[in-house]
């Protein structure tokens, strides 16, 4: 067995890219596309510098990066290899992996018996134990990996934990000094201006008039929390362990790529009908405007919930019925996802279709587009060159700020049991499952706690960057 292991290696895997992860590289090629083309116009350029230079604006940008990494990082799934065959060649796992689940392997196989409490070295109920000499003892047994490392070590858990962070500290302060010593060096260079210069105008927030102290004083602390995550998740269940014993710091990060897929693909399904019926109702106005007004009126009407509990019950049907076309549970679980972001898509468009046609309306009573109008111009081009753009900064304000809506969402929907998928790790699920763990005696907080803190940095940093992109792209606020 040793020699078959030693002969694979962890590079030797097969991409297994699932429907969601496809979008996700789609949505990330558009937002390249968008940032180079923002660049060549400076109409664009513009509002995105005024968001620059807000202090709580940059620390919340760098906080959501920070979470798209985590997410980025979860969309690239492979299949390791297993073993080889008689005639040489490999076999894959049926299971796929992501390349953050690599990342953190040891969170990942570290599983307890069950529940353990935040930072424990022992269960967090009794069991019997059988001592050395046959006698039966009820205590609660030590773990099998939290503080397993200070049994043959001098030190105390207190002071074990103590000695890491100073560890972290140290380390974070080095990487956080070699980065901004890189940047502004080549600053210097690009500038060709001395080292000191481009440091003091840093400290002083005079170059470019960015808040670079903001800037690396939140790069800092996300720098010293990957350190302490090194130092201490490594050895310690630092939010503890769920029922089956899985590490809930784990499940936490985990869940960060089902919150952003729920927030980015839903809105990217949305958007199509909101923009087209939105301006096709307010622009020609008359019968098309009737029609349009009476399918988004209808829609609202209906109770959300009942059409997304609808929807998914004939997803599973359709699953259930077809179960070649889903050979694994991950594969079943994906395919929900992706189902539940459309049905979120579809129902949740009226708002911001009724806002562009309000100001499509506005604008189609506007001089230059009668005059287009008058010179024969279609309509067609008219919608696309003239209206189109003069209404896109209410669209990017309303993404931005439905984004924390539908994260909260799947929270939501989940706890009901008509979200993702139970076998899906989502904050979502992480509460559900917490519902009961709250009714036990002593009570289980830490689930729910977890998925609490970081649902609540996601979408409070979504909202404030909202509130500056906001001020930045309305006209009225800008004056």
């Amino acid at each position: 067995m040793n020699t078959v292991e030693n002969t694979i290696a962890w590079w030797q895997v097969v991409p297994s890219i699932l429907w969601t992860d496809w979008l996700v590289y789609i949505l990330l090629v558009a937002i390249g596309v968008f940032f180079f083309h923002a660049r060549k116009h400076e109409h664009l350029r513009a509002p995105w510098r005024h968001i620059l230079r807000r202090r709580l604006a940059m620390s919340s940008c760098i906080i959501l990066l920070a979470f798209a990494t985590v997410g980025m990082l979860d969309s690239i799934h492979f299949r390791q290899a297993v073993d080889v065959r008689e005639d040489g060649t490999l076999r894959y796992s049926n299971e796929s992996v992501s390349l953050f689940d690599q990342l953190v392997l040891p969170l990942k196989k570290n599983t307890e018996k069950t529940y353990s409490a935040p930072f424990a070295t022992h269960l967090y109920s009794k069991e019997n134990i059988e001592l050395a000499d046959g006698t039966v003892m009820r205590d609660y047994p030590l773990l099998k990996y939290g503080g397993a490392h200070l049994i043959n070590s001098s030190l105390g858990m207190r002071q074990d934990i103590q000695a890491r962070i100073i560890t972290a500290t140290w380390q974070a302060a080095l990487s956080v000094f070699l980065i901004v010593l890189a940047f502004a060096s080549w600053q210097a260079v690009k500038r060709r201006q001395k080292l000191g210069c481009i440091l003091l105008k840093m400290w002083r927030g005079k170059k470019d008039g960015l808040p670079w102290k903001t800037v690396f004083a939140t790069l800092a602390c996300i720098i010293l929390l990957i350190y302490l995550s090194k130092e201490l998740a490594t050895v310690y269940h630092v939010f503890g362990t769920d029922k089956v014993g899985q590490d809930v710091f784990y499940l936490t990060l985990k869940s960060i790529r089902t919150g952003l897929v729920i927030g980015t693909l839903t809105t990217l399904i949305m958007l199509p009908f909101a923009i087209m019926l939105g301006i096709m109702a307010g622009y020609f106005r008359g019968w098309i405007d009737d029609v349009i007004q009476y399918i988004y009126t209808t829609l609202s009407s209906i109770p959300s919930v009942l059409l997304i509990v609808a929807a998914v019950l004939m997803i599973q049907v359709l699953i259930d019925n077809n179960p070649d076309a889903f050979t694994t549970l991950q594969q079943r679980a994906d395919v929900k996802l992706l189902a539940l972001c459309f049905i979120l898509g579809i129902t949740s468009w009226t708002g911001l279709c009724r806002l562009l046609r309000g100001e499509s309306l506005k604008l189609r009573e506007s001089d230059y587009i009668q005059a287009a109008q008058a010179f024969g111009v279609s309509n067609f081009k008219i919608i696309t060159r003239h209206i189109l753009p003069n209404v896109m900064h209410i669209v990017l304000i309303l993404v931005v700020l439905d984004f924390s809506g539908l994260v909260l969402a799947e929270a939501v929907l989940s706890y009901v049991g008509v979200g993702v998928d139970p076998s899906m790790i989502s904050w979502g699920n992480m509460i559900n499952g917490a519902r009961l763990e709250m009714a036990r005696e002593p009570i289980v907080w830490w689930s729910l706690m977890a998925a609490f803190v970081f649902m609540l940095l996601l979408v409070l940093t979504a909202n404030l960057f909202a509130d500056a992109v906001r001020d930045a792209f309305d006209p009225r606020l800008r004056k």
